[in-house]
């Protein structure tokens, strides 16, 4: 149970982060500043963030017209979800 715990953790730190990346990004999208780069915003989904990012990506409307995230995004979040609930269900 302490490295499930340790893992959701983990996922909900990084969801935030990577949710709040989305934000960002959207809004110096808006303001014509330079932006976050697209391998930086799926490497924070890949660390642990792609249930937020998803979330993200539709809470701020950014990004849902790139097939690789419409797509992308959900394939990691799934895969990390499936990974917290395998690590809670074998006591890991």
């Amino acid at each position: 149970m302490k490295y499930a715990a340790l893992y959701l953790m983990w996922l909900c730190f990084m969801s935030l982060i990577c949710m709040l990346a989305m934000g960002l990004d959207k809004l110096k999208a808006r303001q014509g500043a330079r932006r976050i780069p697209e391998y930086r915003l799926f490497l924070l989904a890949l660390l642990g963030g792609g249930p937020g990012g998803w979330l993200g990506m539709y809470a701020f409307r950014h990004k849902t017209k790139h097939m690789k995230f419409v797509i992308g995004f959900p394939i990691i979040a799934a895969v990390q979800v499936l990974a917290a609930l395998y690590l809670l269900k074998t006591g890991g």
